[in-house]
């Protein structure tokens, strides 16, 4: 049996205790680290180089998003699933378009966090059902078939950024 190796952050450390105990009822999976913020989980991914990394967002020094980014810079083979108790799907959407590998919602996180980390796991994408119920999936699966359209105007693609870096300050 292959192990995969995980790193858990969150700042909420009872939290933590609850994800590592989910994630212990399967013997393939192994919890090598736990990070309370974000510059603590990019340090950990650098040094530690996991299979995958369970994010939160709302973390202090660093959110994840911005997290995200430098992890896949220090660790360019982990795969990031964000789990999070945060339900904008502007927020949603901008933590998937980092390169996460899918985005589970932390009320949904006692049914759905073990499949996804698996499907994370194989490479697969995998949401939460309240991210495919906010549309969030099937708007960045319309961006990517306009992705040229998109290119072709300046001033839509101005407008895209400009609420993208509103986003980023509300984390």
């Amino acid at each position: 049996m292959l192990l995969k190796e995980i790193v858990v952050v969150d700042d909420c450390k009872e939290w933590r205790r609850i994800v590592c105990s989910i994630l212990q009822t399967r013997p393939e999976l192994r919890i090598i680290a736990e990070a309370t913020d974000g510059a603590e989980a990019v340090q950990n991914a650098e040094e530690l180089q996991p299979d995958l990394v369970l994010l939160d967002i709302g973390l202090p020094r660093l959110n994840g998003i911005n997290a995200a980014e430098q992890i896949f810079e220090v660790s360019p083979a982990s795969r990031i699933l964000f789990l999070s108790g945060i339900n904008d799907p502007d927020v949603m959407q901008v933590a998937l378009r980092s390169g996460a590998s899918g985005y589970v919602c932390k009320h949904n996180a006692g049914t759905e966090l073990l499949p996804a980390v698996l499907a994370a796991l194989d490479g697969s994408p995998t949401m939460s059902d309240e991210v495919v119920s906010s549309g969030v999936f099937e708007s960045l699966f319309q961006r990517d078939r306009s992705a040229v359209s998109e290119v072709a105007d300046p001033e839509k693609t101005a407008r895209q950024a400009e609420q993208s870096e509103g986003i980023q300050s509300r984390l």
